[in-house]
């Protein structure tokens, strides 16, 4: 398979690339673009959350919950990939291990039940 068209030009220029097919919902593309971009510049947060957004989308849950616990880990307050595994794991039907990142995740984004 050539896949010249996704690796081609700047890191720049891929991640605007892999932003255009996400945005045209193209969920496969936009991976494969961010796959190499990730493996590039590993310690950006953009396209490492991006990448598992578009794991998320186009149904690869272990996928994107691998680049979700990397975020998690590296950056513990990172509120939406915090939210973002929550849900990954959610949809894996893992509900326990999902509420505790969901909570995290409403109260680093100041979301508080009132009782």
């Amino acid at each position: 398979m050539d896949t010249t068209y996704y690796d081609h030009g700047t890191p720049a220029e891929r991640w605007e690339r892999a932003r255009m097919f996400f945005d045209a919902k193209d969920y496969a593309a936009a991976a494969r673009v961010l796959g190499a971009l990730v493996e590039e510049v590993p310690e950006q947060t953009g396209p490492r959350l991006l990448l598992a957004r578009a794991y998320y989308h186009s149904a690869q849950l272990r996928r994107a919950e691998a680049e979700l616990r990397i975020l998690v880990e590296r950056d513990p307050v990172e509120h939406y990939a915090r939210l973002m595994l929550g849900r990954t794991l959610q949809r894996q039907a893992r509900h326990d291990e999902a509420e505790s990142h969901l909570r995290i995740a409403s109260a680093l984004a100041g979301d508080f039940e009132r009782r």
